[in-house]
């Protein structure tokens, strides 16, 4: 399966401009003008026995179509995102919680793909009578791609990478096995068409030679499965240095993925929301 680059960066957009849409239109209607965290890598156990390939061994680490479904999550600055990905089902899921200060309410939206299908559920808490105002049920919504705006950007099973690790991984020259699952390398972020997509807002062009030598940590567990994956970007531009971590964990234990029970049709201002 061909897969689009940094899964959690392209549905990023769709996330935030819809928080901010949410935010303006809950003013208009006068509703007032005032994250999941899942559970951590499991340890424990025997560490993996250091590697004569180390970056052979970190890519062989990382999730492919063949591993079980696992949870997920990805942490860019202040933003996270939590999810689970089914190869088996070709699914996935994928959320993110985000506050809003005017006026104030929290929004907590989830997307679930099932091969070519798409639903999604908003949750707003904390301004009684704002899905009403909105017109936006509470329970799952079946989306129709052809009606979405920017469906490029819309979430879809693109793999069981969706931190986009591997790409990172192979731009470094070499990979250093420190002992007890734990690597280390420098990744060439500049002028990589593979891993832009996974900045999503980082001008890697303002890295300059620093983009060159992004130094990485990342930790296999027992199992032999990546579980974090950090990425230390350096200021650049407008941009404050910056942690870049990608979670894999729960192998075998993440729920099955299935189409959600009782959804119902999207309104009609599900799909404004998205369109920006």
């Amino acid at each position: 399966m061909t897969q689009r680059n940094g899964t959690a960066a392209t549905a990023r957009r769709f996330v935030l401009r819809t928080a901010a849409v949410l935010a303006t239109t809950a003013l208009a209607a006068g509703c007032g003008s005032t994250g999941s965290t899942g559970s951590a890598p499991e340890g424990g156990g025997a560490a993996p026995a250091p590697s004569a390939d180390p970056k052979a061994a970190l890519l062989a680490a990382v999730p492919t179509e063949q591993d079980p479904r696992f949870r997920f999550s990805t942490q860019d600055g202040t933003d996270r995102f939590t999810g689970v990905v089914d190869p088996a089902a070709k699914g996935m899921e994928l959320g993110m919680k985000q506050q809003n200060d005017d006026p104030k309410f929290t929004m907590d939206m989830t997307f679930r793909v099932i091969d070519k299908d798409l639903w999604m559920r908003v949750k707003l808490t904390g301004l009684p009578g704002l899905h009403d105002a909105l017109k936006l049920p509470k329970n799952w919504m079946a989306m129709d791609r052809e009606r979405l705006a920017d469906s490029e950007n819309a979430p879809a099973y693109e793999g069981t990478d969706p931190g986009n690790t591997a790409a990172i991984i192979r731009t470094a020259e070499t990979v250093e096995d420190m002992g007890a699952g734990t690597y280390t390398g420098l990744a060439d972020l500049a002028d990589n068409e593979d891993v832009k997509s996974t900045f999503d807002g980082l001008d890697l062009a303002a890295l300059g030679a620093a983009g060159r030598k992004v130094p990485f940590t990342a930790v296999v567990g027992p199992d032999g499965n990546l579980n974090t994956f950090t990425l230390d970007v350096p200021a650049a531009g407008k941009h404050k240095a910056m942690k870049l971590v990608t979670k894999y964990y729960d192998f075998g234990k993440a729920p099955e993925l299935a189409p959600p029970a009782g959804a119902q049709k999207a309104t009609a201002s599900a799909y404004e929301m998205l369109a920006g």
